[in-house]
C-alpha cells in the first residue's frame, strides 16, 4: 500500500474510476484534493478536447490526477453490410422514439487513438498515465517512462496482467467481472473473460510482483479490506461517483443506479461493440432480439454516440447507455467530496478499530 502511495502521489489508496460521459474535471479535482488519486478519461477524443479538459482540470486542483486512454487497435475495414443493417435498425428505431438519425459513410467516420493523444500528456507533464482495452507500444512505454510517467494498465485475467508486467507497466488495475462500464480485456476478446474479483485478484497477486488496484464491486471499508487482503495495495471506485453532484450522468441515469440491485445490470456488446456492463433496458433488449452482427468497437460507438447523447439530454431511459456495477445501488446522493471523504474516513476508522 506504501509503495502505492508513494508512486501516485497520493495519501489514500482509492482512485476514481475514469468513466468516459460521466467523469467531469471538476469530479477529478474534488477527488485529487482529499488526497486520492483522480481520473480523466480522454480515450478517442481529440488533441484540442484532450488539452481542454486536462486544462480545466489543472485549474482546479495543484494536486497530480491520471489521465486515462483507450489503447484498443486501430479501427478494423468495417464490413459495409453489417453497418448498413446495423444503421437501417437504429433508423428505425430512433424513429420510434422520436431521436434525430443521421447515416454515416464509411469514409466519414474519424477516430483518435492514444497515438494522437500521448504528446499532449507529455507537453502537459501528466505524472500518472492509466490505460485500457490493450497495450502501449514500446515507444510510447519508452517516452512516458523518460518523463517520469507512472503507468496503470488494466487487466481482465492472469495472462493479461502479465503481459502488461512484462511490457514495463508500473501498476496494474485488476478488473473483476462485477465492475461497470467497459472490459478492459485485450487478449481475448471472445469469449470475454467472465472472472469474478474474488478469485481474479488472488491469482493474479500470486503471479504479478507489481502494485494491484482492485475494480469491481468497492463500495465501503468492508470491500476495501477485503481487496487488501486478497492482495491489492489501492482500489478503483467508480459507480459511487455517477451519481455525484459534480457527475456528468443525467438524473435519469443517476435515478436508475440508486435504484438497481445486484442483479440490474449485465454485459452487453449494444451500444459500443465492446462488452460492457450496464443496467438492462430496452435499447438492449432489441438489439438482442434483433440479432444483428455489431460492427467493430470505434464504428458501433460513433453510430450510437449521438443516440446516447440525445437519449442523456432528453432523459429517454431506454435509449442510454446507462454503465454502472453489480454494486451500484450502493451509491448515495452528494458532491465527490463528500463520497470520497465518507470512503476514506470508513478506511481509517476500521484501522482505527483493528
Amino acid at each position: 500500500m506504501e509503495n502505492l502511495k508513494r508512486l501516485l502521489n497520493i495519501s489514500y489508496p482509492i482512485v476514481q474510476a475514469p468513466m468516459l460521459g460521466v467523469t467531469t474535471p471538476a469530479m477529478v479535482a474534488a477527488v485529487a484534493n482529499t488526497g486520492a488519486l483522480g481520473s480523466l478519461p480522454v480515450g478517442g477524443l481529440s488533441p484540442e478536447r484532450t488539452l481542454e479538459l486536462i486544462k480545466t482540470t489543472k485549474s482546479l486542483t495543484r494536486h497530480s490526477f491520471a489521465v486515462n486512454l483507450f489503447a484498443h487497435p486501430p479501427a478494423e475495414t468495417v464490413n459495409k453490410e453489417e453497418l448498413d443493417l446495423m444503421q437501417n435498425f437504429l433508423a428505425e428505431l430512433c424513429q420510434e422514439y422520436s431521436i434525430p438519425f443521421e447515416r454515416k459513410d464509411v469514409d466519414s467516420f474519424q477516430f483518435y487513438y492514444y497515438e494522437d493523444l500521448f504528446q499532449v500528456l507529455l507537453d502537459e507533464d501528466i505524472k500518472v498515465v492509466s490505460f485500457t482495452f490493450g497495450q502501449l507500444n514500446s515507444d510510447t512505454i519508452t517516452a512516458f517512462k523518460n518523463k517520469g510517467t507512472i503507468l496503470i494498465g488494466t487487466a481482465t485475467s492472469v495472462a493479461e496482467a502479465q503481459q502488461l508486467m512484462q511490457d514495463g507497466i508500473d501498476i496494474i488495475t485488476v478488473q473483476g467481472l462485477e465492475a461497470g462500464g467497459h472490459r478492459g480485456t485485450f487478449l481475448i476478446n471472445e469469449p470475454v473473460p467472465q472472472v469474478g474479483l474474488l478469485s481474479l485478484l488472488p491469482q493474479v497477486a500470486d503471479q504479478v510482483s507489481l502494485p494491484l488496484l482492485a475494480a469491481g464491486g468497492i463500495y465501503d471499508a468492508r470491500t476495501i479490506k477485503a481487496a487488501f487482503t486478497l492482495g491489492a495495495s489501492g482500489v478503483q471506485v467508480g459507480s459511487l461517483f455517477i451519481t455525484a453532484d459534480e457527475s456528468a450522468a443525467s438524473e435519469t441515469y443517476k435515478k436508475a443506479v440508486l435504484q438497481s440491485q445486484e442483479t440490474s445490470t449485465i454485459l452487453t456488446q449494444a451500444f459500443s461493440g465492446r462488452w460492457a456492463r450496464g443496467i438492462h433496458n430496452e435499447f438492449m433488449r432489441r438489439m438482442e432480439a434483433k440479432g444483428l452482427s455489431i460492427p467493430y468497437y470505434t464504428f458501433q460507438n460513433q453510430l450510437i454516440g449521438p443516440i446516447r447523447t440525445y437519449a442523456q439530454q432528453h432523459q429517454l431511459k431506454d435509449m442510454i447507455a446507462m454503465w454502472a456495477g453489480q454494486s451500484a445501488g450502493r451509491a448515495s446522493r452528494g458532491t465527490t467530496e463528500q463520497i470520497i471523504t465518507r470512503l476514506i474516513n470508513e478506511l481509517s476508522a476500521e484501522y482505527k478499530s483493528a
